[in-house]
């Protein structure tokens, strides 16, 4: 792998994570700016726990070595709050005891300043999205689609130089699944955003294109193919 150093994107260079001395994963892939790269695998073969690690949320159980690069700086060792990388869970996470517009200017960076600004900011990403006139809303009122929207649009306004994406879509039905997947990986590659996507579902791997890395928890092979339709190709190593 060329010098992470030179490199725009996210790098996980040589990583591994182990969990009572055992091996659970082993990765090194390049990820450049705009491009999603998925994960796949079964229950406990490591992939969230990945995720974890590169958002610095590691267990204290797990032990993981190699390095991390966005952008070329070395996130390793960095806290959570100073790597500047978005993430999107199973549920939206969004705070009950705000509204969907406080929701989205809670995340808006302090350094930009005014109320009135940051409301307009957080009013435009809700059009961005489609909820146009969804701010006083209750997040509790809104649809699962709904939720997942302003949880993305909370993420962006933070503006991470990463995302991470932990099956955001599965609890979605399959129509609106597929909507509001194709919303997320449209406003990640408008960003220019470098995206690892953890899923269990073909479908969200063929959407996102790209590669595919394949985890086996049981022979602990790796692979990393190209998705091809209609059916997708998953090569181990």
């Amino acid at each position: 792998m060329p010098e992470a150093l030179d490199r725009a994107g996210l790098t996980l260079e040589a990583v591994s994570i182990h969990v009572d001395g055992a091996p659970l994963l082993d990765i090194d892939c390049h990820i450049p700016p705009g491009n999603i790269l998925t994960i796949m695998g079964e229950s406990g073969s490591g992939k969230s726990s990945l995720l974890d690690f590169i958002a610095g949320f590691l267990k204290p159980a797990l032990h993981a070595e190699g390095r991390i690069f966005l952008n070329g700086k070395n996130l390793t060792d960095l806290p959570a709050q100073e790597r500047h990388i978005g993430l999107m869970f199973q549920s939206p996470l969004l705070f009950p005891h705000m509204s969907v517009m406080q929701n989205l200017m809670f995340a808006i960076p302090a350094r930009v300043r005014g109320r009135q600004h940051r409301k307009e900011i957080a009013r435009q990403a809700l059009e961005d999205v489609g909820l146009n006139g969804f701010g006083d809303r209750d997040p509790a009122t809104l649809s699962g689609g709904q939720q997942t929207r302003v949880a993305l649009m909370r993420t962006l306004l933070a503006q991470p130089m990463a995302l991470l994406l932990d099956e955001p879509f599965s609890s979605l039905d399959q129509a609106r699944r597929a909507e509001v997947r194709e919303l997320v990986f449209c406003q990640a590659r408008k960003n220019d955003l470098p995206v690892l996507l953890v899923t269990h579902d073909e479908e969200d791997a063929l959407a996102a294109g790209g590669l595919v890395h394949f985890l086996d928890n049981h022979k602990n092979n790796n692979g990393c193919s190209k998705v091809q339709q209609p059916q997708i190709s998953i090569a181990k190593r």
